[in-house]
């Protein structure tokens, strides 16, 4: 089944964790597996608490945009913040440097089947099988 949303949600954390979860519900829907399902909440959460707290430094006139797209059950999640973006690599990340960032985008490296961060634009692509 063939999936678009698009949305948008201000940088309050609150309301970020309602926006997740009606997203969720939604795609509850056409995705069946809990397994993936799990991951999808997972990297929705990551994503786009990072884009509000690092992009957009918690101002809450600030957004982070979602876009989630289904095709030929490879589902496309895009997140984008208002923020100056990042150059980031995710084999650059040593995690006995105890960093307190970028945990999360190695977790969701891990959990994406592709995976690209451009500047203030994150692309995760996870297969449904």
């Amino acid at each position: 089944m063939d999936y678009i949303y698009e949305g948008t949600v201000c940088s309050d954390l609150d309301t970020i964790k309602n926006f997740i979860d009606r997203t969720l519900n939604n795609l509850s829907d056409i995705i069946t597996d809990r397994d993936i399902m799990f991951d999808i909440k997972i990297i929705l959460n990551e994503l786009i608490v990072n884009g509000a707290l690092h992009g957009n430094q918690c101002m809450v006139s600030k957004c982070v945009s979602l876009k989630l797209e289904m095709l030929d059950n490879i589902l496309t999640i895009e997140v984008a913040d208002e923020g100056k973006g990042i150059d980031y690599d995710v084999c650059s990340y040593d995690p006995k440097d105890l960093k307190t960032w970028g945990r999360g985008l190695v977790l969701v490296n891990g959990l994406s089947d592709e995976f690209h961060v451009e500047r203030n634009r994150v692309v995760s692509i996870k297969h449904i099988c």
